[in-house]
């Protein structure tokens, strides 16, 4: 279905900046809905007034979370700033709650039993997440170039908030992560030979030609099909997706007979406080998952309990 030419042009100066695909098609998803709560009205014969009134819905009457309504007012802001060239300045409105947020751990043991649950290539991403505290879609993304097996080091490129960093590897993954590199260029040679390779990130394709020739930019886990680039069209292999992890995660966290909720992300955060609870300097632990602020860090220490710095309940000082 071809889209509104007010939105192309939305799509396209998003581009232009080089947001990324899933901010696009978040910011859209908002602005479509801004328009269609507003009964389309176009955002040009609307203002403060009609933002104001929709992200206090979004509070009062669909009781989204605060980083939902943070989002949506993002976008209006995109549409206002950057489309319509009108900024919104100081908006006064019915803001969500902001609840203090701890994040589910699992124990050692915990991880021990899903990883008994899971096989092949499912489970070596899910001992990257844990070891090396990625993201699902940092780990996913990652290219044969950004091992370092000498060094057991892992480069992410271009994660949140635009950052590289580089995290430690797990020595017990160098020989696995080998394996699924000889696999994944075998697959590279065999695109190759038809004149495909892996998709490149932003013009790389253009600069150079012949990049998807080269081993270094092959991803670790590709995709099991090939498709188009969403941007420019050309025919090429993406990533793994992440709902094949997701789904396969969740029938390992039953089997384990594991009653909390366990997402992909729950293995960052348990590599997180794992890495405290061995005496780890909370700003390397800072600097291995690319927080900008400690403060994001030391979340985690609260979930430490008698180990959070060093104290006992009062409880246990009584004598016996």
């Amino acid at each position: 279905m071809a889209q509104s030419p007010f939105i192309e042009q939305i799509r396209q100066e998003l581009r232009l900046r080089q947001y990324s695909l899933r901010t696009e098609k978040s910011y859209l998803y908002w602005i479509k809905g801004y328009i269609l709560f507003h009964r389309k009205q176009h955002p040009d014969n609307m203002g403060v007034a009609e933002v104001k009134s929709f992200l206090s819905w979004l509070a009062n009457d669909r009781h989204v979370a605060v980083n939902t309504q943070k989002q949506a007012l993002c976008a209006l802001v995109f549409l206002y700033q950057q489309i319509l060239h009108k900024p919104l300045g100081e908006l006064d409105f019915v803001r969500t709650s902001r609840q203090r947020y701890l994040p589910t751990v699992l124990t050692r043991e915990e991880v021990q039993r899903v990883l008994q649950h899971v096989q092949g290539k499912t489970a070596l991403i899910i001992k990257l997440l844990y070891g090396c505290g990625l993201r699902i879609s940092e780990c996913l993304r990652l290219r044969v170039k950004d091992i370092n097996l000498s060094h057991l080091s892992v480069t992410i490129h271009d994660g949140k908030g635009k950052k590289d960093r580089v995290t430690l590897l797990s020595r017990s993954l160098a020989a696995p992560l080998q394996q699924e590199i000889g696999k994944a260029l075998a697959i590279q040679r065999e695109d190759n030979s038809q004149g495909i390779g892996p998709s490149l990130p932003g013009a790389l394709h253009k600069k150079y030609p012949n990049a998807y020739r080269q081993p270094g930019w092959m991803f670790i886990f590709p995709s099991s099909g090939i498709c188009r680039h969403p941007f420019h069209g050309y025919w090429c292999r993406h990533h793994l997706h992440d709902s094949a992890i997701r789904k396969t995660l969740k029938q390992a966290v039953v089997a384990a007979g594991i009653g909390k909720p366990v997402s992909c992300h729950t293995f960052r955060h348990s590599f997180t406080t794992h890495l405290l609870e061995q005496g780890a300097d909370i700003r390397t632990v800072q600097e291995l998952l690319g927080h900008n602020d400690v403060r994001t860090t030391q979340i985690y220490t609260h979930v430490l309990g008698q180990h959070y710095a060093g104290t006992l309940s009062p409880l246990d000082t009584l004598p016996p």
